[in-house]
């Protein structure tokens, strides 16, 4: 695996990567706010074809937009990210589908979760994403067009998008394809 914008700190022991984010990185493409940022962090492999990554995420998330999870990427125009996010306080489960422009939906969370374990598959132009909380039932969060045949960048992502940074721990990562 290798790191698309590396992170000021990250240390991989056996199943478990630990990363510190930098601050105002994030991966955004216009809508809404009329900027481009292509500065957040992203730990892949590149796939081809049909493949999937599941993995459990741990934050310590204390700003205003600060995000972990999966990421699938062709490149700065064509890319899928999913995870946690805090939003006005308030961690949400968050995917942001990015064909040119950015789309972003979010579901809050009643309480924020010790983990969150996240599957993304891609099957033909299909990308599914499934989420569990607290190692209960997997349910699916977003089902989205990606363009079909074409390697892909697939694994891990992280960003500060207005905060200093926060640590962010990656655990049985598991890609397929």
């Amino acid at each position: 695996m290798e790191w698309y914008n590396e992170p000021p700190a990250w240390q991989a022991d056996g199943e478990r990567l630990s990363v510190t984010t930098g601050p105002d990185s994030d991966f955004w493409r216009v809508t809404h706010y009329g900027f481009v940022r292509d500065s957040g962090h992203f730990r892949y492999a590149v796939v081809e074809g049909d493949a999937s990554a599941e993995v459990v995420v741990r934050g310590a998330y204390r700003d205003l937009y600060d995000q972990a999870g999966l990421m699938i990427r062709i490149d700065e125009r064509n890319w899928i990210k999913c995870g946690i996010e805090l939003v006005d306080g308030v961690q949400q489960v968050s995917a942001v589908v990015t064909r040119e422009y950015s789309d972003w939906s979010v579901r809050p969370l009643p309480e924020p979760p010790a983990e969150l374990r996240l599957r993304l598959r891609r099957q033909g132009d299909t990308v599914e994403v499934h989420y569990a909380l607290d190692g209960g039932p997997l349910a699916m969060l977003r089902l989205a067009y990606f363009p079909p045949g074409v390697p892909a960048q697939l694994g891990v992502m992280c960003a500060s998008p207005q905060g200093s940074g926060f640590t962010v721990t990656f655990h049985q990562l598991r890609l397929i394809g």
